[in-house]
């Protein structure tokens, strides 16, 4: 299946510095913050900083029309929140690596997928639930076959795809531009799939990066 997500051209015309690295993991076990999850969003909390790479991605929904200051960016919208909340294990370790490393980070229910996921520039039809609204032409988005998945790039997901402590194999999408670099965001990926691990040692984690020309 993570063969077939894309990222269509569109979007490296926007932002040619976009790139995606995509992490399922098979078989977790998920539950209610406990200690180790809690000490997780504690370091991240006291790491947590406004940098440029925040800045950029606010540049980028500037550039399709979005208003940051009122649709933010994920990591924005997560580090205005300190100290983190407690979601979920999951949801926890991958927050914490968002809040880290100042990138945007993804997490979903990949059996509650239809077909694989994209990230497109909205044609402004797309099905989409009742709470996000209906997406506006050129915005970008990331979508199944069934519909909007995430509106405006990162800044809100659907309740379909949501992850659960019911689920059992994730879809993450660790999101970078410029500043920073390809080698961090690898560094980001290793450190969520360490986190996943911790949690559920029989995980089976396959990741790939998609960037321009690639």
């Amino acid at each position: 299946m993570i063969e077939h997500i894309r990222v269509d051209e569109a979007i490296f015309e926007l932002r040619p510095d976009f790139a995606v690295l995509v992490m399922t993991a098979h078989g977790m076990k998920n539950g209610p913050t406990d200690e180790r999850a809690r000490g997780w969003l504690a370091e991240a909390s006291a790491r947590a900083v406004q940098t440029e790479k925040i800045d950029a991605w606010k540049d980028a929904y500037r550039a399709f029309g979005a208003k940051p200051q009122r649709t933010r960016p994920s990591v924005d919208a997560l580090t205005r929140r300190l100290p983190l909340p407690e979601i979920n294990r999951i949801v926890d370790a991958y927050n914490s690596v968002s809040v880290t490393h100042a990138l945007p980070v993804g997490g979903e229910d990949l059996d509650r997928y239809a077909g694989p996921a994209r990230l497109i520039r909205a044609g402004g039809d797309e099905a989409s639930e009742e709470a996000l609204g209906t997406p506006e032409p050129g915005e970008v988005i990331w979508r199944d076959d069934l519909g909007v998945t995430c509106r405006r790039w990162n800044w809100r997901q659907v309740a379909r795809t949501r992850l659960t402590e019911e689920t059992v194999n994730g879809l993450f999408l660790l999101e970078r531009l410029e500043p920073m670099t390809l080698e961090e965001l690898k560094v980001a990926g290793e450190e969520l799939a360490e986190l996943l691990t911790e949690l559920s040692p029989g995980v089976r984690i396959t990741s790939r990066v998609i960037s321009a020309g690639n």
